[in-house]
């Protein structure tokens, strides 16, 4: 298996740490309102990743961060009168729902910095003794020249960014490229006790301490969005390599950027979506899948006639699960045939094909190909073969969805009263022959969003 690590800029065989077993790190979002549709998709890249290592038999710890406590979560506190806990618990809750609707996996762990807060001083302190940090009136800088590998991940020369910063004389950083490890308390903020006073600890070095916990001084794999780069990766490596004295991650991955009808989203614009109002008009089954059908690390643009286009294929393949989840209540009993065992090994090819793909650098759109030769395959030998031959179709492509995080069962969803009420009333007026009022049920529902079908089985019904 190989993955493009940013450190290097270069694919590289994946060697964990510890043999059969992978640490991954995401940091997560900071929770002072709904998630966006940008951050979804790190949290299906990587819960992706997450699926198919467990596929491929490796026993996975995956950490995810909540950022709790950060100036745009108090700020809101302050605009409702309330206290900062109030606003980051609520809206984990909400990413949480959120999640589950995107079919993103509960992290092993999912710390938050409030929570982490003495293993926070604890770094500080040894990063001190140790010459990296220092303090200035209640507050703690990192000494970024003294580490000597800076800008190793971002490829940013300290030099040069010097060059277009300056330092007022006020300022109490030796040096402007320094960064804050520990700030002290202000008015209507939440503080904790510290060697240097009340205060709250820095962004950068939440990640650092909670990695370290949850993992090891050294983790496999370090993900996130590749605006998380620079600073914020950048200076856990600092932070990390300076207290532990070893190499802080092995391997660094990072997804594109997502952009809105070909524009990168911002308030400002207009084009700024949460995953809340996107679940409004699709179901997050079809943006998963949506985030899946481009490369992680290639751009990904969001547009309406995309995501349709991605709803049309999920589409197939949900017709085709379904249609061999009937199959077998009356496919023939008995081994495979030889024609069977023939398909059967063209079945194998494609999953050959997909271990290939995700193989490389978690191919997923090359993967999702796979996926529909195997529903054409499936469509064309599927009606033809033996329960056992359908059994191990239907075996295969659900497990390779379940890989992608793509739910195939489907979703127990409960009508409400009056539609069940039409359903029914429709059943009775076809028995009567009454097929005018039997078409106007269809149609009726149909503006509902609730497509009937006919079977031999009896009625099936969909949401378009």
């Amino acid at each position: 298996m190989k993955l493009y690590n940013t450190l290097t800029n270069k694919k590289e065989e994946f060697v964990p740490v510890n043999p059969g077993k992978v640490g991954i790190y995401v940091c997560g979002p900071t929770v002072y309102n709904f998630i966006h549709i940008g951050n979804a998709r790190p949290m299906v890249v990587f819960d992706t990743v997450r699926r198919y290592f467990e596929y491929k038999g490796y026993d996975v710890n995956y950490v995810s961060n909540f950022t709790d406590v950060d100036d745009k979560i108090i700020k809101e506190a302050i605009k409702e009168g309330v206290d900062s806990s109030v606003i980051s618990e609520r809206y984990i809750k909400e990413c949480k729902k959120d999640m589950e609707g995107l079919n993103v996996l509960e992290a092993t762990t999912h710390p938050k910095a409030t929570e982490e807060i003495d293993g926070m001083i604890a770094m500080i302190s040894q990063l001190i003794d140790k010459g990296y940090a220092y303090e200035k009136n209640g507050t703690v800088y990192y000494r970024t020249r003294k580490f000597e590998h800076y800008g190793q991940l971002s490829n940013k020369n300290l030099d040069d960014m010097q060059a277009g910063a300056r330092i007022a004389v006020s300022d109490e950083k030796e040096d402007s490229m320094d960064f804050v490890l520990w700030k002290p308390k202000k008015e209507g903020e939440p503080s904790w006790p510290s060697p240097w006073g009340e205060g709250r600890p820095g962004w950068h070095i939440e990640c650092s301490v909670m990695s370290k916990k949850y993992i090891g001084d050294t983790i496999d794999i370090h993900a996130g969005g590749e605006d998380l780069i620079f600073p914020h990766h950048e200076n856990e490596i600092a932070q990390s390599e300076a207290c532990n004295d070893e190499k802080f991650a092995k391997y660094w991955m990072h997804n594109a950027f997502l952009n809105i009808d070909g524009e990168k989203m911002s308030k400002s614009a207009g084009n700024f979506f949460t995953v809340r109002e996107i679940s409004e008009k699709y179901d997050l089954q079809v943006i998963r899948f949506f985030m899946l059908s481009a490369h992680y690390r290639s751009p990904l643009n969001f547009a309406d006639t995309l995501v349709e286009a991605s709803k049309n294929g999920l589409d197939r393949i949900l017709t085709a699960v379904d249609r061999l989840r009937d199959l077998l209540a009356t496919a023939p009993e008995g081994e495979m045939t030889e024609a069977d065992q023939k398909n059967k090994e063209e079945v194998d090819a494609l999953v050959k094909k997909f271990e290939d793909s995700m193989d490389d650098d978690f191919n997923t759109a090359d993967a999702i190909a796979a996926i529909f030769e195997l529903v054409k395959l499936s469509n064309v030998t599927a009606p033809e073969g033996s329960k056992a031959y359908v059994q191990y179709v239907y075996d295969t492509i659900t497990k390779l969805c379940d890989v992608l995080g793509i739910i195939t069962e489907k979703k127990e969803e409960l009508l409400d009263a009056d539609v069940e009420a039409l359903i029914e009333e429709r059943q009775q007026a076809r028995k009567a022959k009454n097929f005018a009022r039997a078409d106007e049920i269809r149609d009726q529902l149909a503006a509902q969003g609730i497509i009937l079908e006919d079977t031999r089985a009896g009625v099936k019904w969909r949401r378009a």
